[in-house]
């Protein structure tokens, strides 16, 4: 691992988040022309919901606080390290975030088929990316998912109404629960699937940052 790779860590880190993949693109990766590394940040987790309710954006009353965080501190890290910012939201058109997720080692299709990370597990989530024009060294990637020496897999029967399983994503049905049911678990600390993994449970994530996140979904 080089020193600019520590660098850029170092400063992300400062800022409550973490890189949760790197790799160099080639040609079907979709990256911006130029680009010699691609980084994927996400939350630095214990703390970076503490970090997002105190600052200006969830204080002024505006809609989407943590995207807006996001443009603003990513953003200002990309002017100090002479990258371009990348976000997973402000579309359409999208950057494709998964695809980059997978390209980079760190994250699989999980037994229930949404990404788990090798840090996040099924809690992952991606804030931005950086584009590098250089192409800096970089640490190896884990090797296998997670999931294969996983324990009972739990993820797979953790839904109460089985709208997460192996044969993918019922929206529907997870909107209806989640609309119809009162104080479930799913919504006052978020998704029983993803909580139900292991390194999720490991990852640190507030409760409250679930809840948040689940009353967007169900809005």
């Amino acid at each position: 691992m080089t020193a600019r790779y520590r660098e850029i860590e170092g400063i992300a880190r400062a800022a409550q988040l973490d890189i949760f993949g790197a790799f160099h693109p080639g040609e079907g990766d979709k990256s911006p022309p130029g680009t010699g590394t691609l980084l994927l940040l996400g939350p630095d987790e214990p703390g970076f919901w503490d970090v997002i309710t105190g600052s200006p954006e969830w204080g002024d009353g505006r809609d989407d606080p943590v995207d807006r965080w996001s443009a603003r501190v990513i953003g200002g890290l990309a002017d100090r390290l002479g990258a371009r910012a990348l976000f997973p939201f402000g579309g359409p058109p999208y950057q494709p975030f998964i695809h980059w997720a997978k390209r980079s080692g760190r994250a699989w299709a999980s037994p229930v088929e949404i990404l788990v990370h090798d840090r996040a597990g099924l809690m992952v989530s991606y804030r931005g990316a950086l584009a590098l024009p250089e192409a800096i060294d970089l640490p190896p990637p884990p090797g296998a998912p997670p999931c294969a020496t996983c324990e009972g897999q739990p993820c797979r029967t953790a839904c109460p109404v089985g709208a997460l399983t192996p044969a993918g994503y019922n929206v529907p049905e997870c909107h209806r629960y989640l609309t119809s049911v009162a104080d479930t678990r799913c919504m006052a600390e978020g998704c029983d699937v993803r909580t139900a993994c292991p390194l999720s449970r490991r990852y640190g994530r507030r409760p409250g940052q679930s809840a948040y996140h689940m009353r967007q979904f169900v809005r």
